[in-house]
């Protein structure tokens, strides 16, 4: 991780974000962005912003979406980012009426990962700094970046909680490491606090399986490499979702007749439609999370998420192939006071994405306790 961050060190980065379009789109800015009003989208402008490589993004934006209204106390805040290669609007199926996430009770702020495309990414940074030249970003860059959000424009000054799924979890834990007097719950599921290495082995194909085709061109690509994109998907669809998943055809309940339908018409139009250059950015984040890097507690895993005051449920998938129970269990141990849950689930790693209702109703009731001590 020091090698590839220096790298990004011995440059300083000017760079002008392409997203004033989505802006006005969108209708929102940091001068008309009110937090008292409900379901607003947005792009926080975060000026010269300084990343863990030591690289300076100019012009950095952080986009979101808010449901529901701030008290007047700004206490009634829950986080909610999102996970690889997906947008704010792609992760709303918690967010409801009755649900855990209710914007009748809460102020929910979905934000985007820097990267994913909508936030500060490879994909809106202008030259000479676009494409594969974006820096490296780490979990820490993108709790900065939230926290100037949060307490800069929406006026938050403390989280109900944070919660998160897959890299949404890995944030989840580095806020409870970071604020720890700003977060009162987190409840990470289908995600670790350290990225393991066989989650980094699973990773590495992933790249591999992207990067192999030839009109990727270094990242230097004028149309997507669709081969490289489908590629991926395909290695992705052996790895989201379980054995048993495709053995009992569980598939059948999106809609799919076969194994291959599910991986073309499911996984494929996942991830094709995605930019190359974002997704490996993202991919390098979450190949160097680790919530105890840094001089704060020099690697020691056992000391950072013993630092968490917050009251925490872990949720584990009991099939996830790579974000395994034992390695969820293990870290939730270290936490003080945390509960650890297994989903009793057959869809793999994608339990965590409210596919399927059981699952979905397991993680809402979890947050409904964790939101009710």
């Amino acid at each position: 991780m020091a090698t590839a961050i220096n790298k990004d060190r011995r440059r300083t980065l000017q760079c002008a974000i392409a997203v004033a379009g989505w802006a006005v789109a969108h209708g929102a800015s940091n001068d008309d962005q009110d937090a008292s009003k409900p379901r607003r989208e947005g792009v926080f402008k975060l000026g010269q912003f300084a990343l863990e490589s030591g690289a300076q993004l100019a012009d950095a934006v952080v986009a979101y979406k808010t449901h529901g209204k701030l008290n007047d106390a700004g206490t009634n805040a829950i986080l909610y980012p999102t996970q690889f290669a997906a947008q704010h609007n792609d992760i709303e199926w918690i967010i409801g009426a009755g649900r855990a996430l209710d914007p009748e009770k809460y102020f929910v702020v979905v934000v985007d990962q820097l990267g994913n495309g909508l936030s500060s990414s490879p994909s809106n940074c202008a030259a000479p700094f676009d494409r594969m030249r974006f820096p490296i970003v780490t979990i820490r860059d993108d709790v900065a970046a939230q926290h100037r959000l949060l307490t800069e424009l929406l006026r938050v000054r403390r989280l109900k909680l944070v919660v998160g799924y897959s890299m949404g979890a890995q944030q989840a834990y580095q806020w409870a490491v970071n604020h720890p007097d700003m977060v009162e719950r987190i409840a990470p599921f289908c995600g670790t606090a350290r990225t393991t290495a066989h989650n980094a082995v699973f990773l590495e194909g992933v790249r591999a399986a992207l990067t192999a085709d030839s009109d990727w061109l270094e990242g230097e690509y004028q149309t997507p490499p669709l081969r490289g994109l489908r590629a991926l998907a395909r290695v992705y669809a052996g790895w989201g979702f379980s054995q048993e998943f495709y053995k009992q055809e569980l598939y059948r309940a999106l809609g799919f007749t076969s194994a291959m339908d599910c991986v073309t018409g499911f996984w494929e139009k996942r991830y094709m439609k995605r930019d190359a250059n974002n997704i490996l950015s993202m991919l390098r984040t979450w190949e160097l999370n680790d919530v105890s890097a840094g001089p704060a507690f020099a690697g020691s895993l056992e000391k950072a998420l013993g630092s968490v005051k917050a009251k925490t449920t872990v949720m584990a998938s009991q099939t996830d192939l790579y974000f395994t129970v034992a390695d969820m269990q293990a870290e939730a141990a270290l936490i003080p006071g945390a509960k650890f849950r297994i989903i009793p689930s057959l869809w793999g790693h994608m339990a965590g994405s409210g596919l399927n209702p059981a699952d979905a109703q397991f993680i809402d009731r979890e947050i409904r306790t964790l939101l009710a001590t």
